[in-house]
């Protein structure tokens, strides 16, 4: 089963192009990306997690990330329905062994999934294997 990643990745990848847009974590790959862009540092701005674009691509880079988002959930959705969704990320946020839903809910919240619904399906951790 796919993640929400393999759903939006490229798309974001060639958004990030389409902007001049580059990561850095710390001030050489700041260099680094502002030498590729041929940019000055007072162009840029940081609009998170390390994401720096030109100060005038900010709010398309940001609408632009967030349709990618919205987009990725329902074909994420559509392909494989929200408790087959809900089982995976139970899974991957080891929520069987931690107890613990949190995050799992919280890796969910774009797609219209209640807590309720989360916790319907941890609780019944054998679900996958009873559905007919």
């Amino acid at each position: 089963m796919k993640y929400l990643t393999d759903y939006i990745q490229d798309k974001q990848t060639a958004i990030f192009d389409s902007c001049n847009s580059f990561f850095a974590f710390s001030n050489e790959q700041l260099k680094a990306g502002l030498t590729k862009h041929n940019a000055k540092r007072e162009d840029y701005c940081t609009i998170g997690a390390g994401l720096c674009c030109p100060k005038d691509k900010a709010n398309e880079l940001s609408n632009g990330l967030d349709e990618i988002a919205k987009e990725g959930i329902a074909e994420d959705i559509a392909e494989n329905g929200k408790e087959a969704i809900i089982l995976r990320e139970l899974a991957n946020h080891e929520a069987y062994y931690t107890h613990d839903t949190s995050s799992t809910y919280d890796s969910l919240l774009g797609y219209d999934i209640t807590e309720d619904m989360v916790m319907k399906m941890f609780r019944n951790k054998n679900y996958k294997f009873n559905k007919d």
